[in-house]
């Protein structure tokens, strides 16, 4: 069964700084294209980042140059540096492994995590 367990967010002033890590099982980690989602109440989950098995990334226009996306598959775990954070960056963050398609139309699969909650003051 595959586990997506987000870790690392938390109450941050505009400006800061936080690094979320996304730790799998039960899946080939290595061979899988993970994405970091956000989702805001109410609205839809987007995507945000994603690293490819090569290591090829992609950002959302509203994250480029903020965000990095990573992954140590010694460690089965994505990571997302977040830096200069905008309260508009407030959500709910998951991390997935992504089955098909392309930038930024992927599809996820069905096991999300319970996500991390980011919250940005101003």
């Amino acid at each position: 069964q595959v586990q997506l367990v987000e870790s690392g967010g938390g109450l941050v002033q505009a400006g800061g700084s936080l690094t979320l890590s996304c730790v799998a099982s039960g899946m080939n980690f290595r061979l899988s294209m993970m994405g970091w989602y956000r989702q805001v109440s109410g609205q839809q989950r987007e995507l945000v980042a994603n690293i490819a098995v090569g290591g090829t990334t992609n950002y959302v226009e509203s994250v480029k140059g903020r965000f990095t996306i990573s992954r140590d598959n010694s460690k089965n775990t994505a990571y997302l540096q977040m830096n200069s954070l905008k309260p508009e960056d407030t959500a709910v963050y998951y991390c997935n492994y992504l089955l098909s398609g392309t930038w930024p139309n992927y599809r996820p699969s069905n096991s999300w995590g319970q996500g991390t909650q980011v919250t940005v003051s101003s």
